[in-house]
């Protein structure tokens, strides 16, 4: 299961947390409730996935933890960037 969601995480962040979602309990064990993980698939998939992957193993989130969940972060805030600037570059051709 481990391979697949390195495959996954390689093309989506979205399918990677889908799949660790419906075949782990990995998501359940990150967070209590729905809501917060349906708002991370939705708003912050790189930050939601990191978290609940570091999350797991020692149930809760060491300081290297935490500075992967920040790279997450930024991951997720500069495909935000990269889109923009995409679409800004497509309206002037």
């Amino acid at each position: 299961m481990g391979c697949l969601l390195v495959l996954l995480m390689a093309v989506s962040a979205r399918a990677a947390l889908v799949v660790a979602w419906i075949f782990t309990n990995l998501v359940d064990r990150a967070f209590e409730g729905w809501l917060l993980p349906v708002l991370g698939l939705i708003f912050l998939p790189w930050t939601t996935l990191i978290y609940v992957l570091v999350y797991s193993p020692v149930n809760g989130v060491s300081f290297l933890g935490w500075v992967l969940v920040a790279l997450g972060v930024f991951a997720d805030v500069g495909t935000l960037a990269d889109g923009g600037r995409r679409a800004r570059a497509r309206e002037w051709s």
